[in-house]
């Protein structure tokens, strides 16, 4: 009899666990819809707002879905000025984010790597303190080398070109060179050892091992940089001088500023227009995204 009430309360122990637990994922659930439907409010606004005429955007109380969809702001956005300036302006800004987007992104994964392989993998004097100093650029703020950098690209010329702004994405950054090393530390060592043995030399252990097995923290990296990228203001802001050489973020704000205030429903039609892209790469490499962020650091 006593075994018998010992297995009936071990049963109804497991039964509260398991509604104890139900409970707990189904509050956790809900609590991560409310924060996704709060944090989506404003980019389903945009999109509203974009397809309105213009005397539905302030109308009260507001209409989220309006009567007839305004398809043609997208292009009335994307030609806005065209006449005037002699060229499409979006495209123009589009172009030139996309050369910038190339150049930087190959900068930052070739340069990070190869720095941060050498602070996981390879031996040389001093490298722990040289690692320690790396990671203590990360706590100089912007603003502080704002002025300096913009003195010494002029001093070299490079004002009202898009150098400034792709050049140093090629000699590496504090914190990818920390993502990527601590992926790289997590990458068995008797891999490279066996490919020494075979005669291998550490470019090819690195071509061959660890970029193929880091293609995760190689992806966030890159996704970052983009994003970086695409959404940068101050930087084509601070460097550019000529409105053909403006990127989308820069050219968004010239948008908006023109005859005295742009519609609401074109400002929000070009700024769609510009995030789309971004929401749709994040969209497909999401995967791997969480793969590289989750996996970095772990032994």
């Amino acid at each position: 009899m006593k075994a018998v009430n010992v297995k009936v309360a071990k049963e109804h122990n497991l039964k509260s666990i398991r509604a104890a637990t139900i409970t707990k994922n189904v509050l956790i659930q809900l609590a991560l819809i409310s924060l996704s439907i709060a944090f989506a409010f404003p980019f389903v606004w945009m999109v509203s707002t974009a397809l309105k005429a213009s005397g539905e955007v302030m109308h009260e109380p507001p209409i989220w879905v309006p009567d007839k969809l305004q398809w043609q702001n997208f292009t009335d956005a994307l030609n806005h000025g065209k006449e005037s300036l002699g060229f499409s302006p979006f495209l123009i800004y589009a172009r030139n984010t996309l050369i910038l987007c190339i150049l930087t992104v190959s900068g930052v994964v070739l340069s990070n790597a190869l720095v941060a392989y050498s602070f996981a993998k390879l031996r040389w004097p001093g490298r722990d303190l040289v690692f320690k100093l790396t990671l203590a650029t990360m706590m100089v703020p912007f603003p502080v080398l704002m002025v300096p950098t913009f003195a010494l690209f002029k001093e070299v010329g490079w004002i009202g070109s898009f150098k400034p702004l792709w050049v140093p994405a090629w000699f590496g950054s504090a914190f990818n060179i920390f993502l990527l090393r601590q992926f790289f530390l997590t990458i068995p060592k008797e891999l490279s050892e066996a490919a020494t043995i075979d005669g291998a030399t550490e470019l090819r252990i690195f071509l061959d091992i660890f970029v193929p097995l880091s293609k995760p923290a190689i992806a966030v990296v890159a996704l970052f940089a983009f994003m970086g990228v695409w959404t940068d203001f101050l930087g084509p802001l601070i460097y550019l001088l000529d409105q053909k050489q403006f990127t989308l973020a820069l050219g968004l704000q010239f948008f908006q500023s023109q005859n005295g205030g742009t519609p609401f429903n074109l400002q929000m039609a070009a700024t769609t227009i510009v995030i789309l892209p971004v929401v749709v790469l994040f969209f497909f490499t999401q995967r791997l995204f969480i793969q590289g962020i989750a996996l970095t650091g772990l032994k």
